[in-house]
């Protein structure tokens, strides 16, 4: 496949990068520092551009299968405004460059899935994350009204373990205490995800 990945710098996206690229397909890495990627910039194609700009990603989105993204709040834009904004740009260069589909990375207690969390959970997301998430839940109603073939990726708490393979996917899952998935694992199942259809039009919470 050919892939267009947004936030291959970051810690999620760098596994993201790293599998797609051993699993053989081209790569292209949507970033502000190409310097970055580190090793992984011989392996890819690396395109400097702003993610919240939809004429950057539309002028390299073009001919590529699908769109990733995990992109990660980053110091340059403040709580409030990235998702919001690259979920616009990145919708409205998919359907300009004849993208369809479109694989997008949240978090679980954003919007809806806030009801499903447990106490421990909902006093984070009430407190700690509450502006990033208000933003997040804004950028996933406009992904899932977009009219193209999106999934997004609701994960639980994120670490920097490595991969464990056993993780759990559903529409809802139960939750007790303050559950956690590493970001290999994340990375591994929006790979998984972009090569199939089975999460078409569906939001996937997920968690060890």
């Amino acid at each position: 496949m050919k892939l267009l990945i947004l936030g291959g710098t970051g810690p999620t996206g760098r596994h993201l990068v790293d599998l797609a690229v051993r699993s053989g397909d081209s790569v292209t890495a949507f970033v502000r520092d190409p310097e970055a990627l580190g090793d992984l910039a011989e392996e890819v194609t690396p395109v400097i551009g702003d993610a919240t700009s939809q004429r950057d990603i539309a002028t390299v989105a073009g001919g590529h299968d699908a769109i990733l993204s995990a992109l990660g709040r980053g110091s340059a834009v403040t709580a409030g405004e990235l998702f919001t904004r690259s979920s616009a740009a990145v919708v409205g260069a998919a359907r300009a460059s004849g993208v369809s589909r479109l694989v997008w990375l949240s978090s679980f207690g954003v919007g809806h899935t806030y009801d499903w969390a447990s106490t421990a959970q909902k006093l984070i997301y009430r407190t700690v994350t509450r502006a990033i998430y208000a933003d997040k839940e804004i950028a996933d109603e406009r992904i899932r009204n977009s009219g193209l073939d999106w999934t997004v990726v609701l994960p639980t708490r994120l670490t920097h373990g490595p991969a464990q393979g056993t993780f759990h996917a559903g529409d809802r899952l139960p939750m007790k205490g303050n559950p956690a998935i590493s970001r290999a694992d994340v990375a591994a199942f929006m790979y998984q995800t972009v090569r199939g259809d089975e999460w078409v039009h569906r939001s996937a919470v997920i968690t060890d």
